[in-house]
């Protein structure tokens, strides 16, 4: 079945189809971090399908690392993915060696001028208890007793800057160290610190609600920048 798919698929890779599946290599690390120990991400390479498997994070719930070969699964979608053009990632359900539950999610990776290069894969075992699943999701309590990353979610970058403002704010006037003269400067090297200067939007935002000029924004930024 590997030689029949090679016939279609398969094509010489150039340093630039190795350079894009390598730039998802991050974004494996990053999902399984963030999903947990019993989460595996796969980056399967379209070069060749008896050694595809180019990145791998916990790869001990199937067994396989670096090196490993291309499954018969993938196979088939990489077939339906020739006959219908069809990118959406669907989930599925399906068992390791060791007959453990595993739910999983395929997306095709495409190379230039939409050329399937290779696959990302995630694969969530289910076989562990539910408890024990969910405890890795949750913060250690034990270790944290509050927590001062903060994240903005909003639907303009508008949204963005007046939240970061106002975060900045409450900041400054919690430290006796700042006083009234040095509130205004204090405020925009939070702000500076925390990129909100790359929205364009910020500059007005900031020196409306500050009551001060656009120009001593951009006065406080250049000092910050040297």
């Amino acid at each position: 079945m590997i030689k029949a798919a090679e016939q279609a698929f398969k094509t010489e890779f150039t340093p630039r189809d190795r350079e894009l599946l390598q730039s998802y290599f991050h974004l494996a690390e990053s999902m399984a971090d963030l999903i947990g120990p019993h989460c595996e991400v796969v980056i399967h390479s379209l070069e060749s399908f008896e050694q595809s498997v180019v990145k791998i994070v916990n790869g001990h719930h199937t067994g396989r690392k670096v090196g490993s070969p291309i499954t018969d699964l993938g196979l088939k979608m990489l077939r339906q993915y020739e006959q219908t053009g069809e990118l959406t990632p669907k989930s599925y359900f399906s068992n390791n060696k060791g007959g453990e539950m595993l739910k999983s999610s395929t997306c095709i990776l495409q190379g230039d001028k939409g050329r399937p290069i290779g696959m990302f894969c995630v694969n969530m075992n289910l076989s562990y208890p539910f408890p024990e699943i969910i405890k890795t999701l949750m913060p250690d309590t034990t270790q944290h007793h509050s927590f001062d990353m903060t994240e903005n979610f909003s639907a303009s970058a508008g949204d963005v800057v007046e939240q970061a403002l106002n975060h900045a704010i409450a900041e400054v006037e919690a430290d006796d160290s700042v006083n009234l003269k040095g509130r205004n400067k204090a405020i925009t090297k939070v702000l500076f610190d925390n990129g909100i200067f790359e929205l364009k939007e910020a500059t007005n935002i900031v020196a409306n609600h500050l009551s001060i000029t656009k120009h001593a924004v951009y006065k406080y930024i250049r000092e910050f920048k040297s």
